[in-house]
């Protein structure tokens, strides 16, 4: 599986790697439907098991999880490769999705997507990591299209399907069935991960934040985000003023101890690898802290039933993977730093308009524009973004590294969503629909993050693999700083 470099065509290369691709692409149909499903019918589950006050809850939970998985899969992955990690995190993702399924209870349920977050969190590195290690670099945004095709199926027929599973056999089967289909798609890609080994010896070379020790304490900086960004969620339990205490002392204390699971600089944008992680925190958070709240207003104000509801989601999700299709295919004819910059403005385009669309009580469809808007944007950035973090690591980063971009998506939406969560208590959200005012305070927190990315988003720079030759360089070590 190792990359060649002899001149072979890109095409010949691709053919050489496809059924990795075909087992890839598989899997993440499975956990994009999921995402879809879940989104479109948590507003039915929250009602049915009385959990309003945890509906963000049941959505950051699982995100905040990942991060531990995440920080464990990059350092494993790195030192065993990624098989058995990803065994492992296939694993607590189908039990997560049990548990979730069965559950009677609100918190039962939450328990349970907690657990399907801390294995969903384990996968997403071991993909990242398995393209890293199995395709050269003049693949990877077709690889990175391909993960974004993988969502066009799910995003056209998720949605309208998971309603009408849920409203013919029950919301207890959108996680139940993912979970009897994740297994056998899964299997065959195992046995195509097993001979993706840990990087050599010699790539490695003696460095001292790879030592057992730090790899324990990386750990317990993640399990430290995770209750920083639950306790964050619990903190719309609590009256005012201890709400708003809780709130601000868990967002400083999820920052803190994100700080050493990132690249240094990322938390200020510095310029290169830093900047890539930054714009990606900002993104997530924008584009899915805005995101969950869209079916729940479609539902909630206009009357829109579950399988309908889904609509601004499929649109959404649409445009995400046409525009991801798009970037591939124009691969070095479009520079990923502007992709970058159009994929943000985007985001904020499309955040902004839903807090604008609510304020001014404009119909449902110009809500499912606005947010289509969005997820072009995302389709672009995201993507390339994947291919600027591969293009600033070098062979014995690529897991750390693909473990901090992961991390960065997962604290900035679970943040965002936690927040959201937040604010939409504390307006009245949690007591069925009065007025607009809990969803714009949403779409504000979020629109605030878009404006973030957009400003952040020149920050990337420009890596050497897609630097010509006559363009400034960032410096190495700064650009590639080491994750402390």
């Amino acid at each position: 599986m190792t990359p060649r470099t002899d001149g072979t065509s890109p095409d010949a290369m691709w053919r050489a790697r496809r059924t990795t691709a075909y087992a890839m692409f598989a899997l993440v149909v499975l956990v994009a439907f999921e995402s879809f499903a879940v989104t479109t019918v948590m507003p039915q589950v929250a009602d049915v098991l009385d959990g309003r006050t945890l509906y963000a809850f049941a959505f950051a939970g699982p995100l905040a999880t990942g991060v531990v998985g995440m920080v464990v899969a990059g350092a494993w992955s790195d030192r065993r490769g990624p098989a058995a990690p990803f065994a492992a995190g296939v694993a607590l993702f189908v039990v997560g999705l049990l548990v979730a399924g069965s559950a009677a209870h609100m918190p039962v349920l939450v328990v349970g997507r907690l657990a399907q977050g801390l294995g969903g969190g384990v996968v997403n590195v071991t993909l990242l990591v398995a393209v890293a290690r199995a395709y050269p670099p003049v693949l990877h945004p077709r690889v990175f299209a391909w993960f974004s095709t993988a969502w066009v199926l799910p995003s056209v027929v998720g949605p309208s399907l998971a309603g009408l599973v849920a409203d013919v056999a029950g919301w207890r089967w959108v996680f139940l069935g993912v979970a009897v289909l994740v297994v056998p798609a899964a299997v065959p890609l195992l046995g195509t991960v097993r001979g993706l080994g840990p990087v050599v010896q010699e790539d490695v070379g003696p460095r001292s934040d790879r030592e057992p020790d730090d790899a324990l304490r990386r750990v317990g900086w993640s399990v430290l985000v995770a209750v920083a960004v639950l306790a964050l969620n619990l903190a719309a339990q609590l009256p005012p003023p201890w709400s708003h205490v809780v709130a601000v002392t868990a967002v400083l204390v999820a920052l803190a101890a994100a700080r050493p699971l990132l690249p240094r600089g990322a938390l200020r944008a510095g310029l290169g690898l830093p900047g890539v992680i930054t714009t990606r925190l900002l993104l997530s958070g924008a584009f899915f802290g805005a995101q969950v709240y869209v079916p729940y207003l479609l539902v909630e104000r206009d009357g829109w039933g579950t399988t309908a509801s889904g609509l601004g989601l499929s649109t959404a999700a649409l445009a995400w993977s046409g525009a991801s299709v798009v970037q591939g295919r124009l691969g070095g004819r479009l520079r990923s730093r502007t992709a970058v910059r159009i994929g943000t403005v985007l985001v904020l385009v499309g955040v902004a308009g839903a807090a604008a669309v609510t304020v001014l009580g404009l119909p449902a469809w110009a809500l499912v524009v606005v947010w289509t808007a969005s997820g072009a944007g995302m389709g672009i950035g995201s993507s390339r973004l994947n291919v600027l973090l591969l293009g600033w690591s070098a062979p014995r980063d690529q897991g750390r590294n693909s473990a901090a971009n992961s991390i960065a998506d997962s604290v900035g939406a679970a943040l965002a969503l936690a927040l959201t969560g937040v604010v939409f208590v504390a307006a009245g959200g949690d007591e069925g629909y009065t007025d607009a005012g809990p969803f714009v305070l949403a779409f504000a927190v979020t629109a605030v993050l878009a404006l973030g990315a957009a400003a952040v988003a020149p920050r990337v720079g420009v890596p050497t693999t897609e630097r010509p030759d006559d363009a400034p360089s960032v410096g190495t070590a700064r650009a590639s700083a080491p994750i402390t």
